[in-house]
């Protein structure tokens, strides 16, 4: 699959948290860095945690019966590494928002779907699509 690639900038409260989340939690390699950021390899995409105090979830929406965390961000995995991703995170112990589960199953847009927050409170999502020609589809 080859996704065009993207830079986000993300607020994080506490730098050697980050470090420790995206670094050693997530597998994430990194990148460039200063005191205040750092830049993150996120599965082929630039992730930068920079140092600031609003971090974190302000609201969320429902989709498929679960409240969806807004801000949220993430990547679209294949479902191998998906799945994968998933085991760490649990044997890390990181607390799901939302469980892996697969959302909208057997319709246009079947995709494997989990949330979590990063220390910060900054909420993540990774998914897999069944089809990765529906990503866009409606």
């Amino acid at each position: 699959m080859n996704h065009p690639r993207f830079h986000l900038a993300i607020p994080v409260h506490d730098i050697a948290a980050a470090v420790a989340f995206y670094g050693d939690v997530l597998g994430c390699s990194q990148g460039r860095s200063a005191e205040t950021w750092v830049d993150w390899n996120m599965f082929g995409h630039q992730v930068v945690t920079h140092l600031h105090a609003g971090a974190g979830v302000d609201v969320s929406n429902p989709v498929d019966g679960h409240d969806v965390p807004v801000p949220h961000f993430g990547v679209i995995l294949d479902p191998p590494r998906f799945h994968a991703l998933a085991q760490q995170l649990r044997e890390a112990s990181v607390a799901f928002v939302i469980e892996p589960y697969v959302r909208f199953e057997g319709e246009v847009g079947e995709q494997w779907t989990m949330f979590f927050l990063d220390p910060s409170g900054n909420a993540l999502e990774l998914k897999a699509f069944a089809h990765d020609d529906q990503v866009f589809q409606k």
